[in-house]
């Protein structure tokens, strides 16, 4: 059974993190290029953001016997299927597991323009996650 606590717990996490990436990427980009802290707090605050929508998934992918996921990607694929996720909101989760990894695993150098510009942005679609997952959760 789904721990509707947790599920809350890491939402409300992910809506911290989204509220300090705002703040942070209030400013105007050239502001944003020129301070690495500033940088940082982002980078830090998207990665865990990313991290704790995964987490959801992977409990309620769990917990309600979807089966085994292969990827991150995939439990984000088997939400869709039992109709928790629409398929855009999907996808867009799915570009967001690509650029935590990015952000983890240093595959290459982050543009930081790119960054600034997916905040200010996409920022919202995680939190279209969290309102969709807890709507749907019961």
């Amino acid at each position: 059974m789904v721990d509707r606590e947790l599920i809350l717990v890491k939402a409300g996490a992910v809506r911290r993190h989204c509220k300090r990436i705002r703040e942070k990427t209030s400013a105007e980009i050239e502001v944003f290029t020129n301070d690495l802290d500033r940088q940082e707090i982002v980078v830090f605050n998207l990665q865990m953001a990313i991290q704790n929508c995964i987490d959801i998934a992977a409990h309620i992918v769990s917990e309600e016997g979807y089966g085994v996921p292969g990827s991150s990607n995939e439990m984000f694929y088997m939400l869709e299927e039992n109709h928790l996720l629409d398929k855009a909101l999907t996808e867009k989760m799915v570009k967001a597991i690509g650029l935590r990894n990015l952000i983890v695993h240093e595959y290459g150098a982050i543009d930081m323009e790119k960054i600034y510009h997916l905040c200010c942005d996409d920022i919202a679609d995680l939190e279209d996650f969290i309102k969709d997952i807890v709507e749907n959760i019961g």
